[in-house]
Protein backbone atom coordinates (compact mmCIF):
# COMPACT_ATOMS: atom_id res chain seq x y z
CA UNK A 1 0.00 0.00 0.00
CA UNK A 2 1.32 3.42 -0.97
CA UNK A 3 0.98 6.04 1.73
CA UNK A 4 0.66 9.74 1.03
CA UNK A 5 3.75 11.67 2.10
CA UNK A 6 3.97 13.77 5.19
CA UNK A 7 3.55 17.42 4.09
CA UNK A 8 7.25 18.10 4.60
CA UNK A 9 8.04 15.19 2.25
CA UNK A 10 5.39 16.12 -0.31
CA UNK A 11 6.93 16.44 -3.80
CA UNK A 12 5.83 20.08 -3.92
CA UNK A 13 7.51 20.87 -0.59
CA UNK A 14 10.88 19.16 -0.93
CA UNK A 15 14.35 20.62 -1.24
CA UNK A 16 14.13 22.69 1.92
CA UNK A 17 11.00 24.50 0.75
CA UNK A 18 8.72 23.68 3.67
CA UNK A 19 7.49 27.26 3.94
CA UNK A 20 4.49 28.70 5.74
CA UNK A 21 2.40 27.19 2.93
CA UNK A 22 2.68 23.93 4.88
CA UNK A 23 2.40 25.45 8.32
CA UNK A 24 3.34 28.53 10.26
CA UNK A 25 2.09 26.90 13.41
CA UNK A 26 1.66 23.28 14.49
CA UNK A 27 -1.48 22.92 16.59
CA UNK A 28 -1.35 20.15 19.16
CA UNK A 29 -3.63 19.14 22.03
CA UNK A 30 -2.63 20.95 25.20
CA UNK A 31 -3.33 20.42 28.86
CA UNK A 32 -6.93 20.59 30.05
CA UNK A 33 -8.17 20.33 26.48
CA UNK A 34 -6.62 23.63 25.41
CA UNK A 35 -4.98 24.00 22.04
CA UNK A 36 -1.30 24.78 22.11
CA UNK A 37 0.45 26.49 19.19
CA UNK A 38 4.08 25.70 18.52
CA UNK A 39 6.07 27.49 15.86
CA UNK A 40 7.66 25.46 13.10
CA UNK A 41 10.65 26.73 11.18
CA UNK A 42 11.07 25.75 7.51
CA UNK A 43 12.47 22.23 7.34
CA UNK A 44 13.19 19.71 4.62
CA UNK A 45 11.85 16.69 6.51
CA UNK A 46 9.47 16.05 9.43
CA UNK A 47 10.51 17.24 12.86
CA UNK A 48 11.11 14.41 15.31
CA UNK A 49 7.95 12.76 16.61
CA UNK A 50 5.54 14.39 14.18
CA UNK A 51 5.65 11.68 11.52
CA UNK A 52 5.10 8.92 14.07
CA UNK A 53 1.98 10.62 15.42
CA UNK A 54 0.71 11.08 11.88
CA UNK A 55 0.69 7.38 11.05
CA UNK A 56 -2.37 6.25 12.97
CA UNK A 57 -4.04 8.42 15.56
CA UNK A 58 -5.47 11.90 15.45
CA UNK A 59 -3.02 14.65 16.35
CA UNK A 60 -5.67 17.33 16.83
CA UNK A 61 -9.22 17.54 18.02
CA UNK A 62 -11.23 20.53 16.87
CA UNK A 63 -13.54 21.79 19.57
CA UNK A 64 -16.95 22.61 18.08
CA UNK A 65 -19.93 23.36 20.29
CA UNK A 66 -18.43 21.34 23.10
CA UNK A 67 -17.77 18.33 20.83
CA UNK A 68 -14.53 17.14 19.25
CA UNK A 69 -13.65 16.23 15.68
CA UNK A 70 -10.48 14.21 15.17
CA UNK A 71 -8.15 15.43 12.45
CA UNK A 72 -5.10 13.82 10.85
CA UNK A 73 -2.01 14.79 8.95
CA UNK A 74 -1.70 13.70 5.32
CA UNK A 75 -0.21 10.22 5.75
CA UNK A 76 -2.68 9.13 8.43
CA UNK A 77 -5.61 10.61 6.51
CA UNK A 78 -4.55 8.77 3.34
CA UNK A 79 -4.27 5.49 5.23
CA UNK A 80 -7.80 5.86 6.61
CA UNK A 81 -9.17 6.68 3.16
CA UNK A 82 -7.39 3.69 1.65
CA UNK A 83 -8.74 1.38 4.34
CA UNK A 84 -12.32 2.58 4.10
CA UNK A 85 -12.14 2.46 0.30
CA UNK A 86 -10.88 -1.13 0.30
CA UNK A 87 -13.71 -2.07 2.69
CA UNK A 88 -16.28 -0.29 0.53
CA UNK A 89 -17.24 1.77 3.56
CA UNK A 90 -18.78 5.18 2.77
CA UNK A 91 -16.92 8.13 4.29
CA UNK A 92 -16.65 11.92 4.18
CA UNK A 93 -13.35 13.80 4.07
CA UNK A 94 -12.05 17.34 4.43
CA UNK A 95 -8.45 18.23 3.61
CA UNK A 96 -7.15 21.66 4.58
CA UNK A 97 -4.86 23.62 2.27
CA UNK A 98 -1.73 22.69 4.25
CA UNK A 99 -2.82 19.03 4.61
CA UNK A 100 -2.35 19.10 8.37
CA UNK A 101 -5.92 19.00 9.75
CA UNK A 102 -7.67 16.39 7.61
CA UNK A 103 -11.05 14.98 8.63
CA UNK A 104 -11.91 11.42 7.53
CA UNK A 105 -15.10 10.02 9.06
CA UNK A 106 -17.42 7.15 8.13
CA UNK A 107 -20.80 8.56 7.13
CA UNK A 108 -22.67 6.68 9.85
CA UNK A 109 -20.49 8.29 12.54
CA UNK A 110 -20.96 11.92 11.50
CA UNK A 111 -23.02 14.00 13.91
CA UNK A 112 -24.87 16.74 11.97
CA UNK A 113 -24.66 18.97 15.04
CA UNK A 114 -20.94 19.29 14.46
CA UNK A 115 -20.48 18.57 10.74
CA UNK A 116 -23.02 19.19 7.98
CA UNK A 117 -22.51 18.15 4.38
CA UNK A 118 -24.38 18.28 1.09
CA UNK A 119 -22.33 16.83 -1.75
CA UNK A 120 -24.18 16.12 -4.96
CA UNK A 121 -27.36 14.34 -3.91
CA UNK A 122 -25.99 13.13 -0.56
CA UNK A 123 -26.59 15.14 2.61
CA UNK A 124 -27.00 14.68 6.34
CA UNK A 125 -28.95 17.93 6.75
CA UNK A 126 -32.51 17.38 7.93
CA UNK A 127 -35.11 17.93 5.21
CA UNK A 128 -37.02 21.11 5.96
CA UNK A 129 -39.74 23.00 4.19
CA UNK A 130 -38.16 25.88 2.27
CA UNK A 131 -39.00 29.12 4.00
CA UNK A 132 -38.98 32.68 2.72
CA UNK A 133 -35.51 34.14 2.87
CA UNK A 134 -35.31 36.20 6.06
CA UNK A 135 -34.36 39.84 5.92
CA UNK A 136 -30.64 39.79 6.36
CA UNK A 137 -27.53 41.90 6.61
CA UNK A 138 -24.49 41.35 4.38
CA UNK A 139 -21.83 44.03 4.79
CA UNK A 140 -18.36 43.21 3.42
CA UNK A 141 -15.53 45.56 4.39
CA UNK A 142 -13.12 45.28 1.51
CA UNK A 143 -9.47 46.11 1.93
CA UNK A 144 -8.30 49.32 0.27
CA UNK A 145 -6.99 48.94 -3.27
CA UNK A 146 -3.54 49.97 -2.00
CA UNK A 147 -3.43 47.07 0.44
CA UNK A 148 -4.40 44.58 -2.24
CA UNK A 149 -1.81 46.13 -4.57
CA UNK A 150 1.03 45.26 -2.19
CA UNK A 151 0.25 41.55 -2.46
CA UNK A 152 -0.44 41.87 -6.19
CA UNK A 153 2.94 43.55 -6.74
CA UNK A 154 4.71 40.77 -4.82
CA UNK A 155 3.21 38.20 -7.16
CA UNK A 156 3.83 40.29 -10.28
CA UNK A 157 7.54 40.69 -9.46
CA UNK A 158 7.88 36.91 -9.33
CA UNK A 159 5.95 36.46 -12.58
CA UNK A 160 8.16 38.97 -14.38
CA UNK A 161 11.23 37.22 -13.02
CA UNK A 162 10.01 34.00 -14.65
CA UNK A 163 9.45 32.15 -11.36
CA UNK A 164 5.77 31.45 -12.08
CA UNK A 165 3.32 31.63 -14.98
CA UNK A 166 0.19 31.82 -12.87
CA UNK A 167 -0.36 32.37 -9.14
CA UNK A 168 -3.69 32.30 -7.33
CA UNK A 169 -3.80 35.28 -4.96
CA UNK A 170 -6.49 35.27 -2.28
CA UNK A 171 -7.66 37.59 0.47
CA UNK A 172 -9.80 37.34 3.62
CA UNK A 173 -12.53 40.00 3.64
CA UNK A 174 -14.31 40.87 6.94
CA UNK A 175 -18.09 40.56 6.57
CA UNK A 176 -20.90 41.38 8.95
CA UNK A 177 -23.94 39.12 8.61
CA UNK A 178 -26.94 38.62 10.88
CA UNK A 179 -27.28 34.90 10.08
CA UNK A 180 -25.50 32.05 11.85
CA UNK A 181 -23.28 29.63 9.96
CA UNK A 182 -25.88 26.80 10.18
CA UNK A 183 -28.55 29.17 8.86
CA UNK A 184 -26.33 30.16 5.94
CA UNK A 185 -25.68 26.48 5.21
CA UNK A 186 -29.43 25.84 5.07
CA UNK A 187 -30.21 28.84 2.85
CA UNK A 188 -27.42 28.39 0.31
CA UNK A 189 -27.26 25.99 -2.60
CA UNK A 190 -24.15 24.69 -4.31
CA UNK A 191 -22.85 21.36 -5.51
CA UNK A 192 -20.48 21.11 -2.53
CA UNK A 193 -21.58 22.40 0.87
CA UNK A 194 -19.78 21.86 4.16
CA UNK A 195 -20.62 23.32 7.56
CA UNK A 196 -18.15 22.68 10.35
CA UNK A 197 -20.18 23.71 13.40
CA UNK A 198 -19.01 27.13 14.54
CA UNK A 199 -15.87 27.17 12.37
CA UNK A 200 -16.94 27.75 8.76
CA UNK A 201 -19.42 27.13 5.98
CA UNK A 202 -18.39 26.46 2.39
CA UNK A 203 -20.66 26.58 -0.68
CA UNK A 204 -18.46 25.67 -3.61
CA UNK A 205 -19.39 25.22 -7.26
CA UNK A 206 -16.01 23.71 -8.23
CA UNK A 207 -15.37 19.99 -8.63
CA UNK A 208 -11.93 18.72 -7.67
CA UNK A 209 -12.20 15.15 -8.99
CA UNK A 210 -14.96 12.63 -9.52
CA UNK A 211 -14.20 8.94 -9.72
CA UNK A 212 -16.74 6.56 -11.22
CA UNK A 213 -17.25 2.98 -10.11
CA UNK A 214 -15.30 1.90 -13.22
CA UNK A 215 -12.27 4.00 -12.17
CA UNK A 216 -12.85 6.87 -14.59
CA UNK A 217 -11.43 10.01 -12.97
CA UNK A 218 -12.46 13.50 -14.07
CA UNK A 219 -11.50 17.00 -12.95
CA UNK A 220 -13.36 20.24 -13.71
CA UNK A 221 -11.06 23.22 -13.01
CA UNK A 222 -12.74 26.65 -12.92
CA UNK A 223 -10.84 29.68 -14.18
CA UNK A 224 -12.52 32.83 -15.42
CA UNK A 225 -15.39 34.76 -13.80
CA UNK A 226 -17.47 37.64 -15.11
CA UNK A 227 -20.63 39.51 -14.15
CA UNK A 228 -23.38 37.89 -16.21
CA UNK A 229 -25.20 41.22 -16.43
CA UNK A 230 -22.50 42.84 -18.55
CA UNK A 231 -23.25 43.21 -22.28
CA UNK A 232 -21.99 40.17 -24.24
CA UNK A 233 -20.59 38.75 -21.00
CA UNK A 234 -20.00 35.23 -22.33
CA UNK A 235 -18.27 36.43 -25.48
CA UNK A 236 -16.14 38.86 -23.45
CA UNK A 237 -14.90 36.23 -20.99
CA UNK A 238 -14.19 33.65 -23.70
CA UNK A 239 -12.34 36.16 -25.92
CA UNK A 240 -10.30 37.78 -23.14
CA UNK A 241 -6.59 36.94 -23.84
CA UNK A 242 -5.63 37.06 -20.17
CA UNK A 243 -8.48 34.75 -19.15
CA UNK A 244 -7.73 32.37 -22.03
CA UNK A 245 -4.05 32.13 -21.09
CA UNK A 246 -4.86 31.60 -17.41
CA UNK A 247 -7.35 28.86 -18.21
CA UNK A 248 -4.97 27.10 -20.60
CA UNK A 249 -2.24 27.09 -17.95
CA UNK A 250 -4.51 25.49 -15.35
CA UNK A 251 -5.87 22.90 -17.77
CA UNK A 252 -2.31 21.89 -18.66
CA UNK A 253 -1.38 21.72 -14.96
CA UNK A 254 -4.41 19.57 -14.06
CA UNK A 255 -3.78 17.31 -17.05
CA UNK A 256 -0.22 16.75 -15.85
CA UNK A 257 -1.43 16.15 -12.27
CA UNK A 258 -3.97 13.55 -13.40
CA UNK A 259 -1.30 11.84 -15.49
CA UNK A 260 0.54 11.05 -12.26
CA UNK A 261 -2.29 8.75 -11.15
CA UNK A 262 -4.25 7.82 -14.30
CA UNK A 263 -3.76 6.58 -17.85
CA UNK A 264 -5.23 7.96 -21.07
CA UNK A 265 -5.64 11.49 -19.72
CA UNK A 266 -7.37 13.86 -22.16
CA UNK A 267 -9.31 17.14 -22.21
CA UNK A 268 -12.93 16.11 -22.81
CA UNK A 269 -14.42 19.64 -22.79
CA UNK A 270 -12.57 22.93 -23.01
CA UNK A 271 -13.78 26.29 -21.68
CA UNK A 272 -17.51 25.81 -21.26
CA UNK A 273 -19.58 28.32 -19.30
CA UNK A 274 -21.78 27.80 -16.21
CA UNK A 275 -24.14 30.37 -14.72
CA UNK A 276 -24.01 30.85 -10.94
CA UNK A 277 -26.82 32.69 -9.17
CA UNK A 278 -25.91 34.75 -6.12
CA UNK A 279 -27.62 37.15 -3.74
CA UNK A 280 -26.22 40.09 -5.71
CA UNK A 281 -26.69 38.93 -9.30
CA UNK A 282 -25.55 36.16 -11.64
CA UNK A 283 -21.96 35.29 -12.52
CA UNK A 284 -20.59 33.34 -15.48
CA UNK A 285 -17.85 30.85 -14.63
CA UNK A 286 -15.59 29.16 -17.21
CA UNK A 287 -14.59 25.51 -16.68
CA UNK A 288 -13.01 22.58 -18.52
CA UNK A 289 -13.29 18.81 -18.12
CA UNK A 290 -10.23 16.54 -18.03
CA UNK A 291 -10.56 12.72 -17.83
CA UNK A 292 -8.39 9.66 -17.29
CA UNK A 293 -8.57 6.03 -16.18
CA UNK A 294 -7.40 4.67 -12.82
CA UNK A 295 -6.22 1.10 -12.29
CA UNK A 296 -8.84 -1.45 -11.12
CA UNK A 297 -7.55 -1.41 -7.52
CA UNK A 298 -8.27 2.30 -7.06
CA UNK A 299 -10.73 1.76 -4.19
CA UNK A 300 -7.88 0.68 -1.93
CA UNK A 301 -5.75 3.65 -2.99
CA UNK A 302 -8.24 6.51 -2.73
CA UNK A 303 -6.18 8.49 -0.26
CA UNK A 304 -2.92 7.87 -2.09
CA UNK A 305 -4.46 9.06 -5.35
CA UNK A 306 -5.99 12.22 -3.85
CA UNK A 307 -2.90 13.36 -1.98
CA UNK A 308 -0.76 12.97 -5.10
CA UNK A 309 -3.01 15.59 -6.71
CA UNK A 310 -2.87 18.08 -3.85
CA UNK A 311 -2.80 20.98 -3.38
CA UNK A 312 -5.38 21.67 -6.09
CA UNK A 313 -3.83 23.31 -9.13
CA UNK A 314 -6.76 25.66 -9.77
CA UNK A 315 -6.18 27.44 -6.44
CA UNK A 316 -2.38 27.48 -6.51
CA UNK A 317 -0.78 27.97 -9.93
CA UNK A 318 2.07 26.83 -12.13
CA UNK A 319 4.70 25.66 -11.79
CA UNK A 320 3.25 24.44 -8.54
CA UNK A 321 6.36 24.10 -6.30
CA UNK A 322 7.67 27.65 -6.77
CA UNK A 323 4.20 29.17 -6.94
CA UNK A 324 3.36 27.80 -3.49
CA UNK A 325 6.29 29.76 -2.10
CA UNK A 326 5.18 32.92 -3.90
CA UNK A 327 1.66 32.56 -2.47
CA UNK A 328 3.08 32.16 1.02
CA UNK A 329 5.11 35.33 0.56
CA UNK A 330 2.26 37.41 -0.86
CA UNK A 331 -0.74 36.42 1.25
CA UNK A 332 -1.19 37.98 4.66
CA UNK A 333 -3.24 35.24 6.34
CA UNK A 334 -3.48 31.46 6.71
CA UNK A 335 -5.92 29.82 4.30
CA UNK A 336 -6.90 27.04 6.72
CA UNK A 337 -9.55 24.85 5.11
CA UNK A 338 -10.15 27.41 2.38
CA UNK A 339 -8.89 26.06 -0.99
CA UNK A 340 -8.56 22.61 0.53
CA UNK A 341 -10.92 19.87 -0.67
CA UNK A 342 -14.02 18.11 0.59
CA UNK A 343 -15.57 14.91 -0.71
CA UNK A 344 -17.63 11.81 -0.23
CA UNK A 345 -17.03 8.17 -1.11
CA UNK A 346 -20.35 6.29 -1.25
CA UNK A 347 -18.84 2.79 -1.30
CA UNK A 348 -18.49 2.64 -5.09
CA UNK A 349 -17.67 6.09 -6.44
CA UNK A 350 -16.24 9.37 -5.21
CA UNK A 351 -17.19 13.03 -5.64
CA UNK A 352 -15.05 15.89 -4.33
CA UNK A 353 -14.91 19.67 -4.53
CA UNK A 354 -12.41 22.47 -4.04
CA UNK A 355 -13.39 24.50 -0.98
CA UNK A 356 -13.81 27.94 -2.52
CA UNK A 357 -16.64 30.39 -1.69
CA UNK A 358 -15.83 30.16 1.99
CA UNK A 359 -17.19 31.99 5.07
CA UNK A 360 -15.30 31.53 8.33
CA UNK A 361 -15.93 32.47 11.95
CA UNK A 362 -12.64 33.84 13.31
CA UNK A 363 -11.52 32.39 16.62
CA UNK A 364 -12.67 34.81 19.30
CA UNK A 365 -14.60 36.89 16.78
CA UNK A 366 -17.78 38.74 17.71
CA UNK A 367 -21.17 37.29 16.85
CA UNK A 368 -22.09 38.03 13.25
CA UNK A 369 -18.50 38.89 12.27
CA UNK A 370 -17.02 36.60 9.63
CA UNK A 371 -14.19 36.35 7.11
CA UNK A 372 -15.04 35.60 3.48
CA UNK A 373 -12.05 34.21 1.60
CA UNK A 374 -11.81 34.77 -2.14
CA UNK A 375 -9.31 35.47 -4.89
CA UNK A 376 -8.23 34.79 -8.45
CA UNK A 377 -5.40 33.88 -10.76
CA UNK A 378 -2.68 36.40 -11.55
CA UNK A 379 -0.67 36.27 -14.80
CA UNK A 380 1.73 38.74 -16.39
CA UNK A 381 -1.28 40.09 -18.35
CA UNK A 382 -3.26 40.86 -15.19
CA UNK A 383 -4.48 44.35 -14.39
CA UNK A 384 -4.40 45.16 -10.67
CA UNK A 385 -7.70 47.04 -10.74
CA UNK A 386 -9.52 44.24 -12.58
CA UNK A 387 -8.12 41.57 -10.25
CA UNK A 388 -9.14 43.60 -7.20
CA UNK A 389 -12.69 43.89 -8.56
CA UNK A 390 -12.82 40.15 -9.33
CA UNK A 391 -11.80 39.35 -5.75
CA UNK A 392 -14.65 41.55 -4.52
CA UNK A 393 -17.23 40.06 -6.92
CA UNK A 394 -16.59 36.61 -5.46
CA UNK A 395 -17.66 37.71 -1.97
CA UNK A 396 -21.20 36.44 -2.37
CA UNK A 397 -23.66 33.90 -1.03
CA UNK A 398 -25.47 31.60 -3.51
CA UNK A 399 -28.99 31.81 -2.10
CA UNK A 400 -30.80 30.51 -5.16
CA UNK A 401 -30.58 27.25 -7.07
CA UNK A 402 -27.83 26.91 -9.64
CA UNK A 403 -27.87 24.70 -12.68
CA UNK A 404 -25.53 22.07 -11.26
CA UNK A 405 -25.56 19.59 -14.13
CA UNK A 406 -22.25 19.12 -15.89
Amino acid sequence: MISAPHPAEHPYLRRGKYTRFAAKMLILPGESGRRVRKSIRPVSRPRSGIAARATGTAILRIATRGMNIDTYEASAAAERMNRYGAEGRPFLFLVDYAMRECVVEPLEEIDPERLLYAIGSRTNAAARKRETLPEWVWEPRFCPQEEYDRAFDTVMRQLRAGNSYLANLTYATPVRCNLSLPAIFELTEARYKIGLADRFVCFSPETFVRIGSDGTIASFPMKGTIDAGLPDAERRILNDPKEAAEHATIVDLIRNDLSRVAAGVKVARYRYVDRIRTHCGDLLQVSSEIRGQLSPDWHGRIGSVLFKLLPAGSVTGAPKPRTLEIIAEAETYDRGYYTGICGLFDGEKLDSGVMIRFLEQPVGGAEGEYLFKSGGGITHRSDRGAEYEEMKKKVYVPLRRNDLDR
